[in-house]
């Protein structure tokens, strides 16, 4: 019997132990999933909500991107609460994710190393973010802008040696991620990660919509945003690299005129809807 056996029997028994250690911890982890799930569909609602006054002209100089919807928050009755109990959330997101890179996700093949690879990106990426909520929180009210954060680190990206390619590969796998975030979300790949056994047809019907259309959304904005960012690496110029803000204005640049903006605004607001979905529903 090797090590990784003896670990495995190790942990089935302590969750077979009634009010365990074990127990607790896996508790802990799920209130932090659906917690971090739901803050980030606070994000994505409100960034999805300013997107479409950007598209109609009526942001009043607000930005559709993460310090955008901060700010929005914070302005709010409790906002300063808000804000924080968004930030711990998200760092919810990233021990979770944390917690299935280290000891394997829901599913029969959580424990394979591609998904503890995906996983660990994922923590790194949500423990980025949730710092960059709770500076906000603290006081430091340009930190939650993407654009600018965007381009400063692109620009210290680009001095380092070989940095045109580190930066250009960046960009060409946040454009791959797009790709396969919205796929995924076309074929409705979400369904293998909820529990929803005894829900009318009617809320699965509208819960897959949500993940179909919004999944779709996020996908195509985060292939333009690494599409500009490679095309920050070919030009030597980190102002080519967009953050969320630019990126969605962008569209509104187009032939389709503000409607296209429009339709990705909407899309990532049902993207906000389906997390909220996924926090209840969610296999964790």
């Amino acid at each position: 019997m090797n090590a990784s056996s003896i670990a495995r029997g190790l942990g089935s028994a302590a969750r077979a132990t009634p009010d365990s250690p074990g127990e607790a911890g896996d508790r802990a982890i799920e209130a932090a999933a659906r917690c971090g799930l739901t803050a980030r569909g606070v994000i994505y609602l409100l960034v999805g909500v300013l997107a479409v006054r950007i598209a109609f002209g009526d942001s009043g100089g607000e930005q559709a991107d993460r310090g955008g919807a901060l700010e929005v928050l914070a302005e709010q009755p409790f906002g300063s609460f808000l804000v924080w109990a968004v930030g711990v959330g998200l760092a919810g997101m990233a021990l979770w994710r944390l917690s299935e890179a280290v000891f394997g996700a829901a599913g029969a093949d959580g424990r394979k190393a591609k998904k503890r690879l995906a996983s660990a990106a994922r923590a790194v990426f949500y423990g980025v973010v949730a710092y960059s909520v709770l500076s906000f929180a603290a006081g430091e009210k340009g930190s939650g802008s993407s654009d600018k954060q965007s381009q400063d680190v692109t620009a210290r990206a680009l001095d380092l040696p070989y940095g045109r390619w580190l930066v250009g590969l960046a960009g060409l796998g946040v454009a791959v991620a797009g790709v396969w975030i919205a796929v995924r979300a076309v074929r409705r790949s979400f369904r293998k990660h909820l529990q929803m056994a005894g829900t009318p047809k009617r809320v699965k019907q509208t819960v897959y919509a949500l993940g179909v259309c919004g999944g779709a959304a996020r996908g195509v904005v985060f292939a333009v945003a690494g599409g500009f960012a490679a095309t920050a690496a070919r030009r030597y110029d980190p102002d080519e690299a967009k953050g969320l803000d630019d990126t969605l204005r962008t569209f509104a640049d187009t032939a389709a005129g503000p409607w296209l903006l429009v339709a990705v605004a909407v899309g990532l607001a049902l993207f906000g809807a389906f997390s909220f979905a996924m926090a209840r529903w969610r296999r964790v």
